[in-house]
C-alpha cells in the first residue's frame, strides 16, 4: 500500500460560518497552491483559535492551554496535526506527538487539533483526496470564491467581535486599560478588536 502525500497547510482566515449561523469556520490554504479549506467549527474553538495567534495571555489558562502544558509537563512534544479523513461532511484528525523518541498518534477533533498547532506552531497536513472532495479552488487570491461555504471577516484575522464600538475616539492609554480590563473578564474577542486597534495605531 503507497503511503498518501502529506500536503501543508497554513489557517489564512477565521470566519463566519453562513451556512451554519452560530458557528465560525476556519479556513485552510495549502502552502504551494491556491486551494482553500474551509472547517465549521465551534465559537468556543475559534476563540481558541484566535487567541493563541493573537499571543494573548488569558488570567488563567484555557482548556487547550491546559492540555499543552500537561504533554510538555510529561515530556510529550506535538510534532503535527493532520486531518486525515472526511466522512459525510465532518473532518477528521490526528495528533502525531512524540515522546522518548517514539511517535504517538492521538485521535483529536480538528478544531481542537487546530488550536493546538497554533499554541505548538507544528505543521498542519492533509491530503489529496481530502482537498479534492472539499477543497476551493481561488484564482487571483479571490476570497470571494469561499463565500458559499464561508464569509471572509478579514484575512489573518480572529472572529467577529461584538460590542467595543468607538474605539478610534479612545487614547492608547484608555485602549490598554480597556484590554486590561476584557482580558480580566476572559473576553477575548473584545480583547482582539482592542489589539487591533492598538497594533495600527503602533504601525
Amino acid at each position: 500500500m503507497s503511503i498518501m502525500k502529506k500536503v501543508p497547510l497554513d489557517i489564512v482566515a477565521l470566519s463566519h460560518s453562513v451556512t451554519q449561523s452560530h458557528n465560525y469556520a476556519v479556513v485552510l490554504g495549502e502552502q504551494d497552491g491556491v486551494r482553500r479549506l474551509p472547517i465549521v467549527i465551534g465559537g468556543f474553538e475559534a476563540q481558541a483559535i484566535a487567541v493563541a495567534m493573537e499571543r494573548m495571555t488569558p488570567n488563567r489558562p484555557l482548556t487547550h492551554d491546559l492540555f499543552k502544558d500537561t504533554l510538555e509537563t510529561f515530556d510529550i512534544q506535538l510534532k503535527e496535526v493532520i486531518i486525515n479523513n472526511l466522512l459525510d461532511g465532518i473532518f477528521y484528525a490526528r495528533l502525531i506527538c512524540i515522546k522518548e523518541g517514539e511517535e504517538i498518534e492521538i485521535d483529536s477533533r480538528t478544531s481542537d487539533a487546530l488550536a493546538m498547532a497554533v499554541r505548538f506552531e507544528c505543521p498542519v497536513y492533509t491530503y489529496e483526496f481530502i482537498l479534492d472532495a472539499a477543497g476551493v479552488i481561488l484564482e487571483d487570491n479571490d476570497d470571494d470564491a469561499i463565500e458559499s461555504t464561508t464569509k471572509p471577516l478579514k484575512k489573518q484575522s480572529k472572529p467577529e467581535v461584538k460590542g467595543v464600538v468607538g474605539l478610534a475616539g479612545h487614547t492608547m492609554e484608555e485602549l490598554e486599560s480597556l484590554l486590561d480590563d476584557v482580558l480580566s473578564n476572559e473576553d477575548y474577542e473584545k480583547a482582539a478588536e482592542i489589539r487591533d486597534e492598538i497594533k495600527k495605531r503602533n504601525g
